[in-house]
């Protein structure tokens, strides 16, 4: 049998989590059966399990992707950037996302399994708040993990508005966090 290159492997496990994705969003974690994985995937569930040893990996692949990205987009274009791209994201996926959550909630090796699995995330983004808070581009009374957890729950607030349906007129609340996060005079 023939050797895959790399690139082939990338687009099949990028074929999987983009499927999945649509599956989870539609069905949410719980009715994304295999059956409707396959379906929207292409691919049969060898296949699919070749890639990922079960549907939760599939899903925890995808909740981590989505995690990275956000770090990636509030270091590279601000905290700003990330809330809009969280009040314009598919209701139906972040619905699926605190999904995840009530995993974590319920399921404490997870919960330590997800503290864990990028701990240079972590650093990363604590180190990006002390240098806004070095820059003087954000208080610095309070300590950069506090601001982090403070930004985190609007950000998740924001998810859960979104998920439910219901509109989020943003500009008013990024005053306020301007304001909340702004340096001491």
């Amino acid at each position: 049998m023939p050797k895959r290159s790399e690139e082939h492997l990338e687009a099949r496990r990028r074929q999987i989590l983009d499927g999945a994705r649509v599956t989870f969003s539609r069905y949410g974690y719980e009715g994304a059966t295999v059956a409707k994985l396959e379906e929207e995937i292409g691919l049969s569930r060898g296949a699919i399990f070749n890639y990922y040893p079960s549907k939760y990996e599939i899903f925890y692949a995808l909740a981590s992707e989505q995690q990275a990205q956000a770090l990636e987009i509030w270091q590279e274009r601000g905290f700003e950037a990330l809330l809009r791209e969280i009040a314009e994201e598919n209701p139906e996926w972040l619905g699926v996302y605190l999904e995840h959550v009530r995993h974590l909630r319920t399921d404490p090796e997870l919960r330590a399994r997800w503290q864990n699995r990028t701990p240079e995330d972590d650093v990363r983004a604590r180190d990006h708040m002390v240098e806004l808070q070095a820059s003087g581009e954000i208080r610095d009374d309070v300590s950069a993990e506090t601001i982090g957890k403070f930004l985190g729950l609007l950000a998740d607030g924001i998810a859960l508005q979104t998920s439910a349906g219901f509109p989020v007129d943003l500009e008013p609340m990024l005053g306020l966090i301007r304001d909340a996060i702004a340096p001491r005079k």
